[in-house]
C-alpha cells in the first residue's frame, strides 16, 4: 500500500524556521522524482520545491529560493523541506508528491495528505 505522511507543520512566528518531513512506503522511493507542494485558501497548489531521484538535481520556487531547502534520504526513503526565515504569505498546506522516472515515460504520481503551516505572529 502506497503512503506518503508529512510532518512537522505548526504555527511559527515570521522569520521562524520549521523542517517537514514526508515519509513514503509502498513503493521504490529512490525511482521517484519527489516534489512540495503548497495550497494557500483560495489558491491553487502551487510547486514548491522539488529533488530528482538521486537527490543531485533540485529547483525551487523563485518565492522560496534561498530560504527553503529540499533534501533526501533514500536510506530512509525519507523527504525533507527545511524552511527558514518564514514569512507569512508562506501559510498553506503542503503536500508531497512522488513522481515515476523518468516521468516522460511513466504517469504514475501519489501525493501525501498534507501537513499545516501558519506563519503568525
Amino acid at each position: 500500500q502506497v503512503q506518503l505522511v508529512e510532518s512537522g507543520g505548526g504555527l511559527v512566528q515570521p522569520g521562524g524556521s520549521l523542517r517537514l518531513s514526508c515519509a513514503a512506503s509502498g513503493f521504490t522511493f529512490s525511482n521517484y522524482r519527489m516534489s512540495w507542494f503548497r495550497q494557500a485558501p483560495g489558491k491553487e497548489r502551487e510547486l514548491v520545491a522539488a529533488i530528482a531521484s538521486a537527490g543531485d538535481t533540485t529547483n525551487y520556487a523563485h518565492s522560496v529560493k534561498g530560504r527553503f531547502t529540499i533534501s533526501r534520504d533514500n536510506a530512509k526513503n525519507t523527504m525533507y523541506l527545511q524552511m527558514n526565515s518564514l514569512k507569512p504569505e508562506d501559510s498553506a498546506v503542503y503536500y508531497c508528491k512522488a513522481a515515476r522516472t523518468p516521468t516522460s515515460y511513466y504517469n504514475i504520481n501519489y501525493w501525501g495528505k498534507g501537513t499545516l503551516v501558519t506563519v503568525s505572529s
